[in-house]
């Protein structure tokens, strides 16, 4: 039995890694998501631009948020010991807004070349449209002009579909397949991902797209390479300690440390780091944080909050 003080036994099981989860929306999370995520061995993320479930309604909306990936969440990830890059692009949900998807096409490059910037991204399909395709396409060249990695969301519905037309026009593009990440995939879409020399990213997400169960019995059929785990924790019900859990399932399965470092922090830093963005010595695994740092006048301390000590504390002070 689990002692109430002590930490979650999964904790026990990955001590001493480190993991990257590329693909996680932490705009929609708390402080305590990060340091729990710190905690667990989480030394870097990625967060990929994406849809924050209601429209947004004009350009400046979209230049705001853009700005907090690459400024705000980026100091906040700091402040808790984690590393943070993003992937900048417009969603394929939004791309239907023909009129807003041209104002924000139009300060896409003013975004992309921005330090910690490491794609073009999360972009590719939803319904499947005219309209997504089109401005899948020119964000491809985008990519292409930056010399930046590709995340593609591929959709939730006809997946299989969806992902083979994503691969398709990405290769139409003259994208290398290297350059491309393809993201929630599952049992029907990684043989062709992996087979067409793409990378295949898997979203444990509670109740849809991958269980972690699920997540083992791919690596054990198709091994690591190529192969990522991310979160994509959002505003949904979802996980932001999926990666570290996913790993310790992996290790009670019986997976090779060697084979869990690589679908849960190498392969990440391998393909998006052809962005030129990543530096793995950054990463702060014993780094000393000073919670008291701003930024733009705000810092993660809240009317003269001190840094919670112990988090496992039922005392509030």
């Amino acid at each position: 039995m689990q002692d109430k003080d002590s930490e979650p036994l999964y904790l026990e099981k990955i001590k001493g890694m480190r993991f990257f989860d590329p693909h996680v929306h932490m705009t929609s999370r708390t402080t305590d998501d990060y340091q729990a995520m710190a905690d667990a061995g989480v030394a870097a993320i990625i967060e990929p631009a994406f849809w924050l479930g209601q429209p947004r309604t004009g350009v400046d909306t979209f230049r705001d948020y853009y700005s907090s990936l690459i400024g705000w969440e980026r100091f906040r990830a700091s402040q808790f010991g984690i590393r943070h890059y993003c992937t900048i692009g417009l969603n394929s949900k939004e791309a239907n807004n023909e009129g807003l998807a041209e104002e924000v096409m139009e300060i896409l490059p003013l975004f992309i070349y921005k330090e910690g910037v490491v794609g073009v991204g999360e972009i590719g399909f939803d319904d499947q449209t005219a309209l997504e395709e089109k401005y899948y396409r020119a964000q491809l060249e985008l990519a292409k002009e930056a010399n930046l990695p590709v995340q593609i969301h591929t959709p939730h519905r006809d997946k299989k579909r969806g992902t083979r037309r994503s691969m398709d026009i990405a290769l139409e593009h003259g994208l290398d397949p290297g350059m491309v990440i393809v993201d929630h995939n599952n049992e029907e879409t990684v043989k062709e991902v992996l087979d067409r020399g793409f990378w295949a990213a898997f979203t444990i997400y509670p109740f849809t797209k991958m269980g972690n169960e699920r997540m083992v019995a791919v690596v054990k059929q198709y091994g690591s390479k190529n192969i990522m785990v991310n979160s994509a924790a959002d505003w949904g019900i979802s996980d932001p300690l999926a990666v570290p859990k996913t790993a310790a399932l992996m290790k009670d399965q019986g997976i090779t440390d060697s084979d869990i470092r690589l679908v849960t922090y190498q392969n990440a830093i391998t393909a998006f780091g052809q962005s030129g963005q990543i530096n793995e010595a950054e990463f702060a695994a014993d780094a000393d944080i000073d919670q008291s740092q701003r930024f733009e006048g705000s810092s993660v301390l809240r009317g003269g909050q001190q840094p919670r000590i112990d988090k496992r504390s039922a005392i509030i002070r």
